[in-house]
């Protein structure tokens, strides 16, 4: 799971809200995970009063019936009428579908605050590595719990304003809105947390921000994607036979994958220009600008020596720097770390094949030659197929 030692501390958190770094607790905004079962739950009995209903009104009538005869065997017995027990049959009904409706929707807009106001900082909340943060997986799960229930949802949108869908009875929105806000919340969310990388004391801070993203939206599309294999016109996709958390939930809307894609492609855009740096010692030398010092033609003169000499020690230095600092970075998903590993390698690496290919031929240093060719490709692909590890 690439988010187990996140999303694991972060699960202790329940009632009593989300830890704080300093050791306190904020009391006003339950966990994610606390409020998303409290919100399953509370569309799971309202979907059971819905159905209950006729039974309870028909057990109200039945209890009257009995009342009814036994008034009329007794002349001191009850006198209360068939039309009293089931108005009471009927307001019960409606009071308890009333509360209900009310403590569903509240829990959803616990669940909707816990995940707008999730910490920014902490290891629990905003890992170290960039690695995918708990929210995410937690906001997945979320998505999974309460999207089975679309007609208790739809419920609660016909007589509760909510405040991703302020408006009421038909002209209210499906499940697919609230499923939208969460998502929108949680983009907005993780994208504060990576900002705050970027004010860390760290050498990487920014490649930090851009990784911690791709890392996450790659996630969630994985996650949360549907892939048009199945024909279907429904916006989120249930399995039936998994009714408990719908496992295999996926979101067919193209602002899902508009939203979390360009964010991805925008993040891995902005990493890779750290990577683009190398390309500058890679420049190309005329050979009208290479001449030799002897005879034999093997050495090139000092002047024409230290025209490689500067691109084949700068890349070196560049690479080595580089490569340090990016080495420590996670990516946990073995798909993503491929890809990126792949992504990585196109800025430069054809490039520097070429560079090495042509220029390591020539001899431009009498004692230090392998000191300045002391990274082939063969040995620079190696290196990079152990980066994110």
């Amino acid at each position: 799971n690439p988010t187990s030692k996140s999303a694991a501390s972060a699960e202790g958190s329940g009632l009593d809200g989300e830890s704080t770094t300093d050791g306190t607790n904020a009391v006003t905004t339950p966990s994610i995970r606390f409020a998303a079962s409290a919100s399953a739950a509370g569309l799971r009995i309202l979907d059971a009063v819905r159905m209950l209903g006729p039974s309870l009104a028909k057990l109200c009538e039945m209890a009257s019936d009995k009342m009814q005869l036994r008034s009329a065997a007794s002349s001191t017995g009850s006198t209360m009428s068939k039309e009293n027990s089931t108005s009471l049959a009927s307001n019960l009904c409606i009071a308890i579908h009333r509360m209900t409706v009310k403590n569903a929707g509240k829990a959803l807009e616990n669940l909707a605050l816990a995940v707008k106001n999730d910490p920014i900082d902490g290891e629990n909340f905003r890992p170290k590595d960039a690695r995918v943060a708990a929210i995410s997986s937690n906001v997945v799960r979320a998505i999974r719990l309460v999207s089975p229930f679309v007609n208790a949802y739809k419920s609660v949108t016909k007589r509760r304003p909510l405040p991703w869908d302020p408006k009421i009875g038909d002209a209210a929105g499906e499940m697919e809105f609230f499923v939208r806000y969460l998502i929108m919340s949680l983009l907005a969310n993780l994208q504060a947390k990576a900002m705050a990388y970027t004010k860390d004391a760290d050498p990487v801070a920014q490649s930090k921000s851009v990784l911690f993203l791709m890392n996450n939206t790659f996630y969630l599309s994985e996650q949360l994607s549907y892939s048009y294999v199945l024909e279907t016109s429904a916006h989120i996709i249930r399995n039936k036979e998994d009714e408990t958390e719908g496992n295999d939930y996926k979101i067919s809307g193209e602002w899902f994958s508009d939203q979390v894609n360009k964010l991805f492609e925008h993040s891995k855009k902005k990493y890779l220009k750290d990577w683009d740096v190398l390309n500058r010692h890679l420049t190309t030398v005329e050979s009208t600008s290479l001449s030799y010092s002897n005879a034999e033609q093997k050495l090139l003169t000092l002047e024409s020596g230290r025209l490689l000499k500067a691109r084949f020690s700068g890349f070196n230095e560049e690479f080595e720097k580089t490569y340090s600092l990016h080495k420590e970075l996670t990516v946990i998903d073995p798909k993503l770390r491929e890809k990126l590993i792949e992504d990585v390698k196109d800025v430069f690496f054809p490039q520097y094949r070429e560079f090495f290919t042509v220029y390591s031929k020539y001899q431009f240093s009498k004692k230090n030659q392998e000191d300045y060719l002391k990274y082939p490709p063969a040995k620079v692909e190696t290196m990079m197929a152990n980066m994110f590890s």
